[in-house]
């Protein structure tokens, strides 16, 4: 049997062994035959199928929005006007989170300049911020 093992499969595709096989639990990808030593054997249409979802995500569309795109592209049937409305909503989407995102980076900067490289990791800012230990960088970083 001819085809591409799971490691030349996430080369190709230029992703992880593990983002393959998340890619495959979610549905991204349909699970694979395999060899009688039990290898996953992927043929070419899965390396297209990594690269477009690759690209999707470099286009910050999660992998619940990729789903959709993902079919339409497989079945050769859809139309472009509905890859499009998807699209406008993506777009749509990130105008509306542009100001929330702006307010961030003045955020993460504080964060970062109160973090001291040379102590433990356990009195790092950052980390207290993520565990909700702190309140001190204002409403933009707390719930």
């Amino acid at each position: 049997m001819r085809g591409y093992r799971i490691g030349t499969l996430a080369k190709a595709g230029g992703v992880g062994v593990d983002t393959v096989r998340q890619y495959e639990r979610v549905g991204l990808i349909a699970p694979p035959p395999r060899t009688a030593a039990g290898y996953r054997r992927y043929g070419e249409k899965d390396v297209g199928r990594l690269r477009f979802i690759r690209r999707g995500r470099e286009l910050v569309f999660s992998l619940e929005e990729l789903a959709t795109p993902l079919e339409m592209y497989a079945s050769g049937s859809a139309r472009a006007a509905d890859v499009l409305a998807i699209t406008q909503g993506k777009i749509a989407k990130l105008r509306m989170r542009m100001p929330e995102l702006a307010d961030l980076e003045p955020a993460l900067i504080r964060l970062a300049d109160d973090c001291q490289p040379a102590s433990p990791a356990s009195e790092c800012p950052i980390l207290a911020h993520l565990d909700g230990l702190s309140q001190a960088f204002g409403p933009e970083l707390n719930d």
